[in-house]
């Protein structure tokens, strides 16, 4: 399993400085195999650095860059219990919703899904917000079905949110979540694949007020060289009230 951290060192040390905050996002890459396809599953985590952090949603979710990159919003893989999949691994039909990813052992490991915390099962919060139902252009614009949608959409204003906060689903030290990591995503990709370099912003509650920071991840195992595009992009992460 591959663990990459994305953070200017001048932005730890502004994190640390303060009571609470984002520190960065995290990705794991992780191979898994179903028959005779080889699969690398991107875990996607913010880190934050204060006891009570919580994410109360995600948003602004924006492809940035990837020159090697062909369609970065289409080849992610679903093998969820939707009507739009099925329980069959696909990169034509599933969803984003956590709920419906169906079994621990069968389906999760391979199922590509959206969350705010917690775990993808029937009884997770995260839902879609609006920006899934418009916007965007060409085959990846958004559309009445929502989240159901194998693949990503080219609008640069995809989120989703937790809509039962008062369950703590999204805060550090609730499990599943770990004392730093609250996980955001999973994508399931064809082994090796790069979507590219992408940014998202995260809206939370520190303890004490509502703050909102953006950063860079790389969807991917990126080629040698492309990591230093976060700085030269200026996609550390930065927060703001």
């Amino acid at each position: 399993m591959l663990r990459c951290l994305f953070a200017s060192a001048a932005s730890v040390g502004i994190a640390t400085a303060a009571s609470a905050s984002f520190v960065s996002f995290v990705t794991t890459v992780t191979q898994v195999n179903l028959g005779q396809f080889q699969l690398d599953r991107i875990q996607l985590f913010a880190r934050f650095n204060g006891p009570a952090d919580t994410v109360l949603n995600a948003f602004n979710l924006v492809y940035v860059s990837g020159s090697e990159v062909v369609d970065p919003y289409s080849g992610y893989y679903h093998r969820d219990n939707s009507d739009y999949n099925g329980g069959i691994l696909s990169q034509q039909y599933g969803t984003w919703a956590p709920t419906l990813t169906g079994s621990a052992t069968t389906n999760r490991p391979f199922d590509s899904f959206l969350t705010i915390g917690g775990t993808a099962t029937a009884g997770n919060s995260s839902v879609a917000d609006p920006s899934w139902n418009s916007g965007g252009t060409g085959a990846h614009a958004g559309g009445p079905a929502g989240w159901n949608r194998a693949d990503l959409l080219n609008n640069g204003t995809m989120g989703w949110f937790n809509s039962l906060p008062p369950n703590l689903q999204g805060r550090v030290g609730v499990a599943p979540n770990t004392a730093t990591d609250v996980l955001i995503g999973q994508f399931v990709l064809d082994r090796g694949a790069y979507a590219g370099l992408w940014t998202l912003t995260l809206g939370y509650n520190d303890g004490s007020a509502l703050q909102f920071a953006t950063g860079g991840f790389h969807m991917g195992v990126p080629a040698p060289g492309v990591i230093a595009a976060l700085g030269l992009l200026g996609l550390a992460p930065r927060r703001r009230r």
